[in-house]
């Protein structure tokens, strides 16, 4: 097909409308508002035969995609920030419930102050909801996560969220290749189900008072299937890149072959790191990246592999903890790499909270310090901030 000029909302809308789900209950919110408003567009058309429910709110808009998916149906929605947080209840019972379904979430900040720009607050606390989180670098990989995440989700019964940043993603424009209707339904199949609320004859209980004698034993059998995950994503990634020449793993390695010192980075920094990283080898630097796309399960065997011969470490999150240990992303890499015989050094730098801009110069920046703190040895400060005013 020939390439689409699209936004990232317009991308992850015509996602939505080319899988064609049978629910999607959401409430607006920025900078995701686009997203539901285009697909109900698309319900308005005729252009989909999706059951559109316009909620009250976005706990509302989950519990309705939990009843729609436990009656057997292929569901999805759309929401960003403060939304994400209101169906935090939410989040654990479609996860607890085992559950498939897909929320294209478009970063946002959390408040209070208020604050609509992206960082990545919002994902990040909920990342330990039992929840599949892909992030996306740009609108294309929005559009083909978003597909995949539809099938990943169907064979391990467990939901999950795609991710891309707000504004900065969500309303750019980008040349999109897109799949023909056909082929993405070919690719995601026929949405099947082995139970059913609607299933006659065929009688489960699903959402049962659960206290010490089973909730133990249900929560590890979640737990297990976090676990299996990790080898669906690989195997929907390898099937969608024979489709497209798109390939897509747990994370992307970019000119790290080589490399001494590396960056570690998400969502759209990630393009902008690439810039920094073909700067810094021009002034004799040996840095690379790697891209990390896939935070829940985290593959922490893959990454601790892919930065095996890595001497220093900067991992760049938009996001802080409040743990006084540094970003979600450095905390959860520093545990991965504990059992490493040789540590490589590592730093943290906290950016662009409330969506302020991140200039290949500051990454520059950064790769200098790490390429100081590698031939040193010494590190003077383990967590820093990007452009924030002292």
């Amino acid at each position: 097909m020939p390439i689409k000029a699209l936004t990232g909302n317009e991308a992850m809308a015509e996602a939505m409308r080319q899988i064609n789900p049978d629910v999607v209950a959401a409430y607006p919110i920025t900078p995701a508002t686009e997203v539901v408003q285009l697909f109900a567009q698309f319900v308005a058309d005729g252009k989909v035969d999706t059951e559109f429910v316009a909620v009250e709110s976005e706990h509302s808009a989950l519990s309705a995609c939990i009843g729609a998916a436990a009656a057997g149906g292929r569901v999805m929605t759309s929401t960003a920030s403060q939304g994400l947080a209101l169906m935090h209840e939410m989040l654990y019972i479609a996860s607890g419930l085992r559950l498939p379904m897909v929320i294209c979430e478009v970063n946002r900040s959390m408040s209070a102050p208020i604050n609509i720009h992206c960082d990545h607050s919002d994902t990040m606390g909920s990342r330990e909801s039992g929840w599949i989180q892909i992030f996306s670098e740009d609108s294309q990989e929005a559009y083909d996560s978003v597909i995949q995440a539809i099938r990943i989700s169907e064979q391990a019964f467990l939901p999950c969220m795609v991710s891309l940043d707000g504004f900065i993603i969500s309303h750019c424009m980008q040349g999109i290749n897109e799949l023909t209707d056909t082929e993405v339904q070919e690719f995601i199949g026929e949405h099947k189900t082995p139970y059913s609320l609607l299933m006659d004859g065929h009688p489960f209980t699903i959402g049962a008072l659960d206290l010490q004698d089973y909730f133990f034993e249900h929560k590890r059998a979640q737990i297990e299937a976090m676990e299996n995950v990790l080898p669906i994503i690989k195997s929907v990634g390898k099937e969608f890149s024979k489709r497209t020449k798109r390939g897509y793993g747990f994370f992307e390695e970019y000119m790290l072959g080589d490399a001494d010192i590396c960056l570690i980075a998400l969502g759209s920094c990630a393009g902008t790191a690439k810039v920094a990283i073909q700067e810094l080898r021009d002034k004799g630097i040996k840095a690379g990246l790697l891209k990390l796309r896939v935070m829940r399960p985290f593959p922490y065997k893959e990454i601790v592999s892919a930065l095996f011969n890595i001497k220093a470490i900067a991992v760049l999150d938009r996001s802080t903890s409040m743990s006084t240990m540094g970003g979600p992303v450095f905390i959860e890499l520093r545990s991965a790499l504990y059992d490493n015989p040789v540590h490589p050094l590592m730093v943290n730098y906290i950016y662009g909270l409330g969506g302020r801009d991140i200039f290949p110069r500051d990454i520059v920046e950064v790769g200098q310090k790490l390429e100081n703190i590698k031939r040193t040895g010494k590190i003077e400060k383990m967590i820093d901030y990007i452009g924030v005013r002292e």
